[in-house]
């Protein structure tokens, strides 16, 4: 393995006993982001495909683009099918759960969460929707809801090889899998490894890869972890440091160039407020002053927070029309497409 994805190596663990296989099938429970701490993203790399469950949409839709032969579920597991009460907390999408006790402790970070009903599916309504055969490894990380998941198994039809979960309570790290490593054993899984975070159970009629799974968690720096970087323009130890300063750069001399459409998404980007609203006073002065803050050349866009317009939506349209922004996206570009290059 050159790289892990994983939060805390799981993905290397695994690959312990699955490395040399170009082809595979996982489900990966509450999968977050396609690549980012994903325990699943190295074994697609190499070849593999499964299906990702994900209830938070807007990390769900990104696996058709980032992972397309996955398939993409967004909804959660539990006992039965139906709907089921789900907090998702902001920016800190990993501690997003069924689990009321576990958002609130999230609060404790500065985040706030949002709670909303979404569709949930027991695992074995999801494998038998999709026709699923033969598991190689299951991985659940539900933030305290992993044993709704198992409750929802048919076991004598689906078996995966390897059972991957969090067994440690969000936010608290205390232990919380006696209340359901119990019905793992008595399905004929045998508990082969906790290294620190999870806990690791192989079938007992897959002998063969319970002698090959390692019994001692690997060692932290036994190989890089994307974990080690950040934003890959300004991080030269990314894996993707040299190619992204290149996107940067294309990016923004082609900026004055967008279609009206794309730009005005990208704008878009992190606004939270109703776009069909009408905007306020307060609204039109809160988005001039995010597109251009600071004082010291706000003279460009004066003016653009008294610019009326039916939906907040439509104020940013406006605003992109606008002779300040079309200013601003030529002094964004002009020291990439030859307008102005130093040395």
């Amino acid at each position: 393995m050159d790289l892990s994805y994983a939060q805390h190596l799981e993905d290397y663990h695994l690959s312990s006993v699955f490395g040399d296989r170009d082809t595979g099938f996982y489900i990966d429970v509450g999968a977050g982001h396609p690549v980012a701490d994903n325990v699943s993203c190295w074994f697609y790399l190499r070849g593999w495909r499964g299906i990702a469950v994900e209830p938070q949409p807007e990390l769900a839709r990104l696996y058709a683009f980032v992972r397309p032969r996955d398939i993409s579920a967004c909804c959660v597991l539990g006992r039965e099918t139906g709907e089921a009460t789900f907090h998702a907390v902001e920016r800190l999408h990993g501690f997003s759960t069924m689990v009321t006790e576990f958002a609130e402790k999230a609060t404790t970070f500065g985040a706030g969460y949002e709670t909303r009903r979404v569709p949930m599916e027991s695992l074995a309504s999801l494998c038998a929707k999709h026709d699923v055969g033969e598991i190689d490894f299951l991985k659940i990380d539900v933030e305290g809801a992993e044993g709704e998941v198992l409750a929802g198994n048919d076991w004598t039809r689906w078996r995966p090889k390897i059972i991957v979960c969090e067994a440690l309570a969000p936010g608290s790290m205390a232990e919380n899998w006696n209340a359901w490593e119990p019905q793992l054993l008595a399905q004929g899984y045998e508990f082969a490894l906790f290294e620190g975070l999870n806990r690791f159970y192989i079938a007992k009629e897959n002998a063969g890869l319970l002698a090959r799974f390692p019994r001692e968690k690997a060692e932290w720096l036994v190989v890089p972890h994307l974990g080690h970087t950040n934003r890959a323009p300004f991080r030269d130890d990314h894996p993707d440091h040299a190619f992204s300063r290149e996107l940067v750069g294309a990016f923004f001399a082609r900026m004055p160039l967008l279609p009206r459409e794309t730009l005005l998404e990208i704008v878009l980007h992190g606004e939270k407020a109703d776009l069909s609203a009408k905007p306020t006073r307060e609204d039109r002065e809160r988005v001039v002053a995010r597109m251009f803050p600071g004082e010291k050349f706000r003279d460009a866009s004066r003016g653009l927070d008294r610019l009326d317009a039916p939906t907040l939506r439509e104020f940013y349209a406006r605003i992109i029309d606008s002779d300040p922004f079309r200013i601003m996206t030529g002094r964004l570009a002009m020291s990439w497409d030859g307008g102005q290059v130093l040395d």
